[in-house]
């Protein structure tokens, strides 16, 4: 199991040097340019050993942390996690890690964030990481939502006890799949 906490050791983010590395082709790359995508390329490499991905996500101001937007951008890779052919003009883009699944578990200072809750237009959290992870393979995401964090009374023990049964539901559905050694 790989363990990485990205809210207290953040990547950097994204320079103009690491673009100019990472669009040139892995065998003409200089030292430098090798040396801008070492964390991605360890990031990635995790991403790829892995067969689940749990996430723990808290929603800053309707969005994604500046610690998460700057680990996505350095996994978000041309030739790593994704493939371009410029040549195909209605597809260009390929996603690379398939049969990836992921677990989210967010939190956030209200409630009501949820599908079909009324703060659920405000909620771009989900549907950024849906969009960012499904881009390069990963679709199959499970989210788990603590909220009320910021509410000292019964709605944050509740909405706890309902994020823990969600996860208990998601750690029994994947217990219950058979792996690929059983369709043996």
């Amino acid at each position: 199991m790989i363990s990485r906490e990205i809210g207290t050791e953040p990547p950097p983010p994204v320079t103009e040097s690491w673009i100019a590395s990472a669009f040139t082709p892995e065998q003409e790359r200089t030292t430098a340019m090798r040396e801008a995508l070492r964390l991605s390329d360890t990031l990635v490499d995790e991403l790829l050993q892995a067969d689940l991905i749990a996430l723990g996500a808290p929603m800053y101001n309707f969005g994604m942390p500046a610690q998460l937007k700057a680990y996505v951008d350095q996994i978000i890779r041309v030739g790593r996690t994704f493939a371009l052919d410029v040549s195909n003009e209605k597809h260009p883009y390929r996603p690379l890690l398939t049969e990836k699944r992921m677990v989210v578990i967010t939190a956030s200072g209200d409630g009501g964030y949820h599908p079909g809750g009324p703060l659920e237009h405000l909620n771009h959290l989900e549907p950024h990481l849906r969009t960012a992870f499904g881009f390069i393979g990963i679709n199959e995401i499970e989210f788990a939502g603590v909220g009320y964090d910021e509410f000292p009374d019964d709605r944050i023990k509740r909405s706890l006890a309902a994020a823990e049964a969600k996860v208990r539901q998601i750690v029994h559905q994947l217990a219950k799949e058979p792996t690929a050694d059983e369709y043996e």
